[in-house]
């Protein structure tokens, strides 16, 4: 069985009670409390409260990067790296969904210096995703007509509101909501001959169109 550090006790713990009663009621006393740790323990990890929320932040936003650039890196086409990003994003709530929910109910109060490292890593991710967008038409293999920040910014808003209903008991599995997502965008943004192309076929739900 792996053994949990302190920090991870104190973030999990953190995660909770922010998720549970914001940033603002949840003192350092309390997050101290809930880990089964020590002030001196926090102090060590943490420089403060707002590092803490930091952290939080920033592993869920450098998670979906590294895995946005390996779909980049090790796939030809835009609609391979369309397909593969949007899968990595969503499978993301298997592990951060209580990150990304403190990260949408907390982010205005991060500190400046914070909120600015996170804005950078944030629009990194956007960059890519509109570059993708943009190959993509740019081959032809993506409808004309789709304006490429509306339609990347269309797939952020789909899947950033999954933390709000996602369980991990429901009836769909992450992985399956994973395929009805790519399923759903890559039948909206590929031109009509693209959809039918033999090798973008695993794109669809039961690997065919229609």
């Amino acid at each position: 069985m792996p053994v949990t550090t302190t920090k991870q006790r104190i973030t999990d713990a953190a995660l909770q009670l922010f998720e549970e009663s914001g940033f603002h009621a949840v003192t350092v006393d309390k997050i101290v409390q809930k880990s089964g740790t020590s002030k001196g323990g926090f102090y060590h990890n943490f420089k403060s409260k707002d590092e803490l929320l930091y952290t939080i932040h920033e592993s869920f936003i450098t998670y979906i990067i590294e895995k946005a650039y390996q779909a980049h890196t090790s796939w030809n086409t835009p609609a391979e790296k369309l397909y593969e990003t949007v899968h990595s994003f969503v499978r993301m709530f298997e592990v951060y969904q209580a990150h990304v929910t403190v990260f949408y109910q907390e982010s205005l109060y991060l500190s400046p210096v914070y909120f600015d490292s996170i804005k950078k890593k944030r629009d990194r991710y956007k960059d890519m995703m509109f570059s993708v967008v943009e190959d993509g038409k740019s081959q032809g293999d993506f409808r004309q007509e789709l304006p490429v920040p509306i339609t990347s910014m269309a797939i952020f808003g789909m899947i950033n509101w999954t933390y709000k209903w996602y369980k991990s008991d429901g009836a769909y599995s992450v992985r399956e909501i994973a395929d009805i997502y790519a399923d759903l965008i890559m039948q909206a943004v590929l031109t009509e001959k693209a959809r039918n192309k033999p090798e973008y076929q695993r794109f669809f739900l039961g690997h065919k169109v229609g």
